[in-house]
């Protein structure tokens, strides 16, 4: 079974308690994993492509805020905009992953460019 079999709603995350949440690297880049109390394990990565780069750009936020409690906000959102006046690839996206809990509030920023033929954001999946 592939990740892409396993894809799922950031969202699903809503109401969970992680015991556990690292940055690290996968096979083709950055990933975030986040394991829960009830066991389950998901993760957050790219799979490169030829012509497209996409890595995690910025975390703000303790990623240590996210351990013990439940989940309150898991929320995805994304933007192309960039000031006119900056130089930029064919295509490039801005991807936002924002979580909370009564302990802080943690904010993943993925940035992807490619030549426009390619996905330039995460994949969050449950690992099976």
């Amino acid at each position: 079974m592939s990740a892409y079999d396993s894809i799922c709603d950031f969202s699903t995350l809503l109401g969970k308690v992680l015991t556990k949440v690292e940055k690290g690297e996968g096979s083709d880049g950055d990933l975030v994993k986040f394991v829960c109390e009830d066991g389950t394990t998901y993760k957050l990565e790219h799979f490169q492509s030829c012509c497209e780069h996409v890595y995690i750009e910025d975390i703000n936020g303790n990623l240590e805020d996210l351990v013990g409690s439940p989940i309150l906000m898991a929320d995805e959102s994304s933007s192309e905009d960039r000031p006119e006046d900056v130089e930029k690839p064919e295509s490039e996206t801005w991807t936002f992953y924002k979580l909370a809990t009564a302990k802080g509030f943690v904010d993943i920023r993925w940035y992807g460019s490619s030549n426009g033929c390619y996905s330039e954001s995460a994949t969050f999946y449950k690992v099976e």
